[in-house]
C-alpha cells in the first residue's frame, strides 16, 4: 500500500490515517446527502436558537391573533394600525427577547384605510366581503399615540395639544406633528410570507418556533436515553449475574410495551405541558440504547486493555465509562440518531392527539391539528406546511443516521 506524508500526517491510500474518528469523520465528508442534512440541521439550529429576534411576529409564543384575516394566503399583505397599549410590560434584554419574546407595547388593528378628521384617527376595520357594512371607528389621536390614560385637551385656536401629563411632554404640541408622528411610526404594511392560520396568527413565526420545540424534544429525549440506557447496560454487561439478569427482565418489559403507549402513560403520570413531554418521550427511548451497549460492553470486557485497568487498580466506575464506554460509543451515536427522528415524530403524534405540548405553545402536531380539517377546502398548506417540516427533520435525521452507519463501520475503517 502506497504512504505519502503530508505535513506529518500519513495518507494511507484514499483514506486519512490516524484515530479511527478522524477516518471516520473524513468518511462521513465524502457522504455528500448526509453533510447536506447536517447542514440543514445547524442551520435550523441557529433559526430556532435565534428564536424570536428573528420571527415577524416577536410576542410569546407568536401568539398575536387577528380573526380578521384568519386563513390568508401565503404573500398576503395588509395596513395595520398600532394603538399603545394602557399596561405594557417591562422591556427585556436581547438574550431574554431571543429566548421568550416580549410582549408588544402596541396592539395592532388591521384596516382597510384610514384617516384624520379634527385631531381624531378614523378607520374603518379590515373586510373583504364587497357586501358587508362598512363602519367608521374614532379614537382620539393623542390616546392612539400615547395610551388610554392619557390626559389632554384640544386647543382648536392654535390647532394644537395640550397635555396634562407631565411626564409626556409640558409644551402644547401641534396638531399636525402629532399627525405625521402617527403615520410614520403607527402605520405599518404588514405581509404574511406564509400566509396566517385559522386565528389570524404569522405562520411563518409559528413555524419557525415549532422548530424550537421539535429539536428541543430531540435533544432532551436523546440525552435522557443516552444517559439511563448507557449506565444500565454498561453495568449490566460488566458486571453480569444477577444485575444483568435484572436489567435484561427490565429491558424486555418495557420493550414489549407499544413506545406511544408508553408515552401516553408516561404523559397520564407526569402532567400534560412542555417539559413533561420531554421526560416522558426520553423516558421510553432508553431501552434500545440499553441493549445494544449491553452486547458492546460483553464482546469489550475480557479485552487486554480492560484486564490492564484492573491490574492497575482503577475503580470499576472508572474502567467502564472512561476505557470501556469510549470503545463502544459508535453504534450508539447512530442510535442516537435514529432516536432524534423517533422523538420529533413522537411529540408530533402527542400533540397532534392533544396530550403533548399545550397551547398556544406551536407545536408542529398542535399545528396540524387545528387545520387538519382544511386539507379537503382551498387552504391545505396549512397542515401540509407544519407536515412538510416534520417529513423534512426526519429525512434528515435518517440520513444522518446512515452517513454515521457507513463511517463507522470498523470493517471498513479498518480497510
Amino acid at each position: 500500500m502506497e504512504v505519502a506524508k503530508d505535513n506529518g500526517q500519513q495518507l494511507v491510500g484514499k483514506g486519512r490515517s490516524g484515530s479511527p474518528w478522524r477516518i471516520a469523520i473524513a468518511r462521513f465528508k465524502q457522504n455528500g446527502m448526509a453533510v447536506a442534512s447536517f447542514l440543514f440541521i445547524v442551520l435550523c439550529a441557529a433559526i430556532a436558537l435565534l428564536g424570536y429576534s428573528i420571527t415577524p411576529d416577536s410576542s410569546p409564543y407568536a401568539n398575536s391573533q387577528h380573526l380578521e384575516i384568519a386563513t390568508r394566503s401565503p404573500g398576503f399583505s395588509v395596513t395595520m394600525l398600532r394603538l399603545k397599549r394602557e399596561h405594557v410590560a417591562k422591556s427585556r434584554n436581547f438574550f431574554t427577547r431571543m429566548l421568550y419574546g416580549e410582549q408588544l407595547p402596541y396592539d395592532e388593528i388591521p384596516v382597510n384605510s384610514w384617516w384624520f378628521r379634527n385631531g381624531d384617527v378614523y378607520y374603518t376595520e379590515f373586510n373583504d366581503i364587497d357586501s358587508a357594512v362598512v363602519i367608521e371607528q374614532e379614537l382620539p389621536l393623542p390616546l392612539a399615540l400615547y395610551g388610554a390614560n392619557t390626559a389632554f385637551h384640544y386647543d382648536t385656536a392654535s390647532a394644537s395639544v395640550q397635555f396634562l401629563d407631565s411626564d409626556i411632554v409640558k409644551e402644547a404640541v401641534p396638531l399636525a406633528l402629532l399627525e405625521e408622528q402617527f403615520a410614520s411610526e403607527n402605520v405599518v404594511q404588514k405581509r404574511y410570507y406564509l400566509g396566517t392560520d385559522r386565528f389570524g396568527r404569522d405562520m411563518l413565526s409559528r413555524l419557525l418556533i415549532g422548530a424550537r420545540i421539535s429539536l428541543s424534544v430531540g435533544f432532551i429525549a436523546v440525552a435522557i436515553s443516552l444517559l439511563i440506557g448507557i449506565t444500565l447496560g454498561a453495568s449490566a454487561g460488566y458486571f453480569r449475574g444477577w444485575l444483568d439478569d435484572a436489567v435484561m427482565w427490565f429491558v424486555n418489559v418495557v420493550w414489549s410495551v407499544p413506545t406511544l403507549l408508553m408515552v401516553i402513560a408516561l404523559t397520564m403520570v407526569i402532567g400534560k405541558g412542555f417539559w413533561q413531554i420531554f421526560v416522558a418521550v426520553g423516558l421510553t427511548m432508553w431501552v434500545e440504547v440499553a441493549r445494544v451497549v449491553r452486547g458492546q460492553v460483553i464482546s469489550v470486557r475480557e479485552k487486554e486493555f480492560v484486564e490492564a485497568a484492573v491490574v492497575l487498580g482503577y475503580s470499576r466506575a472508572r474502567i467502564i465509562f472512561k476505557h470501556i464506554v469510549p470503545n463502544v460509543l459508535s453504534p450508539v451515536i447512530i442510535i442516537s440518531a435514529g432516536n432524534f427522528a423517533t422523538a420529533i415524530l413522537l411529540e408530533a403524534g402527542l400533540s397532534f392527539l392533544g396530550i403533548g405540548v399545550q397551547p398556544p405553545i406551536p407545536s408542529w402536531g398542535t399545528m396540524i391539528k387545528e387545520h387538519y380539517g382544511y386539507i379537503i377546502m382551498d387552504k391545505a398548506y396549512l397542515a401540509f406546511l407544519p407536515g412538510f417540516a416534520i417529513m423534512l427533520f426526519v429525512l434528515a435525521f435518517t440520513i444522518i443516521g446512515n452517513g454515521l452507519r457507513d463511517a463507522l463501520d470498523t470493517r471498513e475503517l479498518g480497510k
